[in-house]
């Protein structure tokens, strides 16, 4: 039996008509759920895996509709107890009718269903879900350009043009998401569901997937520390992990490190690639942005518990790190909000 502490198992169905970009994107993000933040900021974290796969009727590597390869990592008869299902984006028009040569697919993704997988589509992906009778009395989502398909053959599918991702069946176990980049917007909503809304925030950052209109710096963290063999510099950092909102940090630090402040300095900045107040004001940053993620306190608050008695000077501070106000950073990675 399966277990939260088992990496999710995630299969992308790749069909003949299927095109590149969401299978290979989906399976780069999901990858790298429960173990990218770690490795690039060195901050650890508890995350459900995800296991991700290219599935197909057959190993052999195909030439997908726009004629890029595509290598299936399984067929179905290797997969026959998936966790999550995901249709991607297939090419229109669909020559010959839409079921042509979807049989294996059908009624591998209907016994997936009925073994409780979650079965999810991207775009186009929904006609196939359709297709096979899945959606009937249902909401779906799907491109705009395919309103006509689902009018004329899928009388039976509510429609949802206006969606982006449309979960509302009330088993939970299918989703529907409109536009081909929406399998950004996919990839976020499973990692939320299943390995968290914090690791789902994560991953947005690192992938920059969201809002890009402020530029990068509202998705940056602190980088992962160097590694060096200044043993005293190395004590100072983590006396100062749990002391940053201190009064004087730096002071503090120089005390703790039994240098003299110029040599503590030279030596600090030359270990970490920071000076010791930008690596202060880093740390202090940092909490700041977990805090206006995750809780309701209003920003003098944080202000303050992350060593600022001065709310303007931090509001300026947070600008120049991120981009954007204390204020915008919570409306974006709000994690409620994923």
């Amino acid at each position: 039996m399966k277990t939260q502490a088992d990496p999710l198992r995630i299969s992308l169905l790749a069909l003949p008509q299927t095109t590149p970009a969401a299978v290979y994107g989906l399976f780069e993000v999901l990858s790298a759920v429960g173990s990218i933040w770690d490795r690039l900021t060195g901050q650890q974290t508890r995350a459900r895996r995800i296991s991700a796969e290219i599935v197909a009727r057959s190993k052999e590597a195909f030439t997908c509709a726009i004629g890029t390869p595509i290598q299936p990592h399984a067929t179905f008869a290797d997969t026959e107890n998936t966790d999550v299902v995901i249709v991607t984006d297939l090419a229109l028009p669909l020559e010959g009718g839409a079921a042509l040569g979807w049989g294996d697919e059908m009624e591998w993704v209907r016994a997936q269903l009925s073994g409780g997988a979650t079965i999810c589509s991207v775009c186009t992906g929904s006609i196939f879900l359709a297709e096979a009778g899945l959606l009937d009395g249902k909401d779906a989502a799907s491109h705009w350009i395919a309103a006509d398909i689902f009018r004329e053959n899928y009388p039976l599918v509510r429609f949802r043009p206006e969606r982006i991702v449309c979960d509302m069946d009330p088993e939970g176990q299918l989703i529907t998401t409109g536009g081909a980049s929406s399998w950004e917007d996919l990839a976020l909503h499973l990692i939320a569901r299943y390995s968290g809304r914090e690791e789902a925030a994560r991953i947005a950052k690192v992938f920059l997937l969201g809002d890009r209109s402020d530029g990068q710096l509202p998705f940056a963290a602190m980088a992962k520390p160097r590694r060096h063999e200044d043993a005293a510099i190395g004590n100072c950092q983590l006396w100062i992990a749990d002391n940053y909102a201190c009064a004087n940090p730096v002071t503090r630090m120089v005390a703790e490190s039994g240098l003299p402040e110029r040599t503590f300095k030279r030596r600090f900045k030359a270990a970490t690639g920071y000076t010791p107040v930008d690596y202060v004001q880093s740390l202090r940053i940092e909490e700041a942005k977990q805090m206006l993620e995750a809780t309701a306190d209003a920003t003098d608050e944080i202000a303050e518990t992350v060593g600022y008695e001065d709310p303007a000077f931090f509001r300026r501070l947070f600008r120049r790190h991120t981009g954007i106000t204390p204020a915008q950073y919570r409306q974006r990675f709000r994690l409620k909000r994923l």
